[in-house]
This record gives C-alpha cells, structure tokens and sequence, in this order.
C-alpha cells in the first residue's frame, strides 16, 4: 500500500516537475533571444564605445593645442644646439607627463609617450628617454606628416610600430609658422579597458586591415577573450570589410556571439581601424542550465514530501486493515470471543459492523454503541420487550414493583440492573467481557428517553430471561 501510494504520487510530481522545466526553458528561450533586439543593443554598444574612443582622442588633442600654445613649447624647438633642443624637449616632455598625471582626462590612461618632433617629423626629445632622438615618425604615420603640414591637428591608432591611441598637434613660433609638433601615445589596451569599463563593460577589440586580405587584431580591452578574437577573425571576411568601406556599422553572428563593429571616422582618413564589440546572441547562454536547477530542486523537494506522505498515509490506512485482519485470523483460530475496538475515522464504522455481523451470527449480545458511544436504537426483540395496555396505550406493570422502581435512587438502579444483566448472560453462558456499565448505562437512558416520548410517560426497565434470550422490559412510573 505504502509503496503504491508513494510511486503514483512521485510519478505525478516527476510529469509536473519535468512539465514545469519545459514551460520555463521555453519561457526563457523566447524572453531572451529576440534577435532584432539584441541586434539593435549590440549597435548601441559598439557605436558607445567607438563615440568615447574617437572623443578621447578629441579631447588630447584640445589638451595638446593649449599645451603646444605655451611658449616652452616653442622654446625647446629654437635652441640653437641640436643637442640642447634634444635636452630641452626632454625635459618639457617630462613636464608635461607630470602635469597629465593629475589631469582627469587622462586618468589610469596616462600616455606613455610624449615627444616633441621638428618639422619633417622627427624626434626632437621624448618623456624620460633620449633615445629615440632622430626617429623619423613622419614616414611611418601620414596623420601626424600631414598635421605638421597643415597645422590641423589629429588622432590615430598607431600599430605599426609600438600601439598607441595618438594625438598631435602643431606647435608655432611667435609669428605662427609651424616649427614642429607635440605628439602623445596612450597605449591602446588601456584606453580599451577604460572605454569599456564606461560603455558597455563587455569585451573590445581593435582590428586593422591585413596587407592583402583579412584583418588583424592589434589591441583589446583588459575583458578580452580568446572567443572574440575568434569572433573576430570569424566575421571579417565579410562584414569587417563592408564596415570599414562603407564607414557604417555591422553586426554578425558568429557562433554564440554577436559581432558588432564599427569604423573609427575620426581617426586618420578613417579607414585604418575597426572598434569591435561581442555581445552574447542570446541573454541567457544556456536556458536549458538555468531552468533545470529549480526544476530539479521543485523535484527532489516533492519527492521527499511524497515519501513522507505516502508513509503517513499508507501507516494510517494499512494499520488498522492489518489490526482487522490479524483479529479475523483470531476467531477463525478459534477466538470466539474476539472483537475489535478500533478508534479509527475511516475504518472504526466497518470494525463496528463487523463486531454486530459476529455477535449475530454467534448467537451473543453485543455492545450497542458506536466508536463514538452512541448508542444504536434499533429495534431487535431480544433487546427489551414492550407489553401494550389495549385501553391505556402504555406498558402494565405490578403496583409494587412500580412503586419500588420509582422509589429506587437513580444511580443504584441503573447500577442494580446493570449487575443484574451481566448476571443473566453469564447463566446464559453468554460472553460478557465488551459489555461495559458506562455504554450500558447510556443505552438504558437512551430507551428511557425514546419510550418518553413515545408513551408521554417515565419508565424504569426489569432484566428477565425468556426462551433462553434476556430481554428489557419497561415499566410505566407514576
């Protein structure tokens, strides 16, 4: 029983759990996969993300014109020395850095190259190096070649060489001839990491075209994985190369992943870079993970509460079945006598019938009351016996014993004939043992009340045995 009744409920609680998870990986799949919608953010993003970059670039460059403005500036370029504007530069360059340090625009992304270049764009003298003293900048980089020849100043990712986000400007004598220029170098994976950490927080590359075909990667942010540069790799083919020629921003899917970029238009002539971006193809990678975990503990929850109600249940019905059984295997044994008092909500009603089938067919007298101690009125001869009066309508009796019935106190009646009865049966033979005085006593009060009020008169009844049978008979009070 037990077992029957924890296996159909788990069976239950596993087809509703496992319906559940259905419903919510579902749920989950439709909820975070709208592919228009995520398209949309990753433009969003990328497009952030490369509006911050090419504005940090505007903004050295700002920077860099006050400080080219400065007559230091100037100063260190018209020494007479080629030796002493090497020194002069330095320690200008030097300056400067020191001053960039405590300038918000360059927070944790100080340049790490500042130098002053002469007119054909070579190094003059850079920040704590003279090192790099005579390098031709202006044959490797056009933006920085055509600064010095127009004054317009400028941005551009350099890689060719080291990898900085560069700004330059032109720095002009007193009568505003260009007498050289200011350049910085931010290094490109930092400037990555800040631009990230303020957009989109989520991964960034940086991709220039390859000589020939296909696209490198030159820089990425500190979140950078090796999934986005395959990514990368993957989309460039097609969409990298319409992004950058096009000068508008793509997205492609590649793999898991959403790739968007987006060209750098201030930078250079604007097709030297792409700013790149992944975002998941889906918010929720796996639905199926997500929604299995409750599920799982939604099912092991209502298993157990099944185990443990189904052993209460089975325990509460199986009980008293195996208390009826073991009774029945009793009497046929030869336990005549044998009879159930079972307490039971269910099962105590069958147990009862059973006690009056058994008294019926063995010939005894049986306990009246129900589980609950009511007592049974019915209606059987061999429980008491009536003899009517034709002209009264009520039951005739001797005077005496009338009058020494009424004159009885109640308790040493009901008493009185309680012994009496158990007296009668046991000459009978009969068995007395479930015969107890208090249901005896309730059932004689009931039969008093019920010939009340079908006669209109009090009765006390006499125990008296009549063909082998012991029988009650009621006797009219005054």
């Amino acid at each position: 029983m037990r077992i029957k009744l924890i296996a159909v409920n788990a069976l239950i609680v596993t087809i509703v759990a496992f319906l559940c998870f259905l419903l919510v990986r579902s749920s989950l799949g439709t909820a975070t996969s709208d592919s228009d919608q995520l398209t949309t953010e990753a433009q969003n993003d990328i497009n952030g993300a490369a509006s911050l970059l090419q504005l940090d670039g505007l903004r050295a460059e700002r920077w860099l014109a006050a400080a080219a403005a400065e007559p230091a500036s100037a100063d260190a370029l018209s020494k007479g020395t080629v030796a002493a504007r090497g020194e002069s530069a330095t320690i200008r360059c030097d300056d400067l850095v020191s001053r960039m340090k405590n300038a918000a625009l360059f927070d944790r992304n100080v340049p790490t190259l500042v130098a002053l270049v002469d007119t054909s764009g070579r190094i003059v003298g850079r920040n704590n190096s003279n090192l790099s003293r005579g390098e031709d900048l202006a044959s490797v980089y056009a933006g920085l070649k055509a600064t010095l020849a127009t004054g317009q100043s400028g941005s551009d990712i350099w890689h060719e060489r080291d990898r900085y986000l560069a700004s330059y400007v032109a720095v002009r004598d007193d009568q505003g001839k260009i007498i050289g220029g200011l350049v910085i170098g931010r290094p490109l994976n930092d400037t990555l990491s800040r631009v990230s950490e303020a957009t989109t927080g989520r991964p960034l590359v940086l991709v220039v075209p390859k000589a020939g075909a296909g696209f490198e990667v030159v820089a990425h942010s500190a979140q950078q994985s090796a999934q986005l540069d395959e990514a990368a790799n993957a989309a460039a083919k097609d969409t990298l190369k319409s992004s950058i020629a096009h000068q508008q921003t793509d997205v492609v899917r590649a793999g898991d992943l959403l790739v968007a970029s987006a060209p750098l238009a201030a930078f250079g002539e604007g097709q030297r870079a792409l700013l790149v971006a992944a975002a998941p193809a889906s918010l929720v990678q796996d639905p199926t993970a997500i929604a299995l975990v409750p599920s799982l503990g939604a099912l092991a929850i209502g298993l157990v509460l099944v185990v443990l109600a189904g052993w209460l249940l089975g325990n509460y019905i199986t009980r008293p079945i195996n208390m009826l059984e073991e009774g029945l295997l009793a009497i046929l044994n030869g336990q005549t006598d044998k009879r159930f008092e079972l307490d039971h909500p269910e099962l105590g009603g069958l147990a009862f019938r059973i006690d009056q089938l058994l008294n019926q067919l063995m010939g005894v007298e049986e306990d009246t009351t129900d589980a609950e101690g009511r007592v049974s009125m019915s209606g059987h001869p061999s429980r008491y016996t009536e003899s009517l009066d034709d002209e009264k309508g009520a039951p005739a009796a001797d005077a005496d014993v009338v009058r020494r019935l009424a004159a009885e106190p109640l308790a040493e009646y009901y008493a009185r004939l309680f012994r009496e009865y158990i007296a009668a049966k046991n000459v009978l033979g009969e068995s007395t043992a479930h015969i107890t005085e208090t249901t005896f006593t309730s059932r004689i009060q009931a039969m008093e009340a019920d010939a009340l009020q079908k006669y209109g008169r009090p009765v006390r009844y006499q125990v008296q045995s009549r063909n082998r049978e012991i029988v009650l008979v009621a006797v009219p009070l005054p």
